[in-house]
């Protein structure tokens, strides 16, 4: 008799340490850790939907639901015999409820973290846009900064989270 594929995902805004915590279940009991950002990234060159998130990506803005609910949906069409668990999606409503649609969760995680605590850990944030790589510079700096940059010829930079979170836009503010 074949076993239910587990469904999870972790909920909670930018810097809530929803990655950390994805990483760290994926690896203790054997789940996939699909992460919406990943995917994004993988998807930006080579097909239509992620040439479009590109476009909102390199003005600053927020990938619409219809295109990342695309992206979601194609990813997990084709996992849906596999045991997962979801890291950056969904982040609103409309994202839940297609998520809803084609599959039922076995588990959601909310992470609730004071937001003195998200602006610290935002402010400090910094990123290598083309590995995704995310770095603190409290307690998880690149170890020679400047190797990302001579690696992919892109630099690490460190992206305003805040209004993200200021203006609330997420489902779980």
């Amino acid at each position: 008799m074949a076993s239910k594929a587990l469904r999870a995902v972790v909920l909670g805004p930018p810097g809530s340490g929803k990655g950390t915590v994805c990483e760290r279940i994926a690896r203790s009991f054997g789940l996939q850790h699909l992460s919406s950002g990943q995917f994004l990234r993988e998807k930006m060159s080579c097909t239509e939907v992620g040439v479009l998130a590109k476009q909102y990506l390199e003005r600053g803005l927020l990938v619409p639901d219809h295109v990342i609910t695309r992206v979601m949906m194609t990813e997990l069409e084709k996992r849906r015999a596999e045991h997962w668990l979801l890291d950056g999606f969904p982040r609103t409503l409309g994202q839940a409820e297609a998520l809803d649609r084609i599959c039922e969760l076995d588990l959601v995680i909310s992470l609730h973290i004071p937001f003195e605590t998200l602006k610290d850990r935002l402010s400090a944030r910094w990123i290598h846009p083309a590995s995704g790589r995310v770095y603190n510079m409290e307690f998880n700096p690149p170890h020679v900064r400047l190797i990302s940059v001579l690696l992919s010829g892109c630099p690490v930079v460190q992206k305003c989270f805040l209004w993200i979170l200021v203006k609330k836009q997420c489902f779980w503010c």
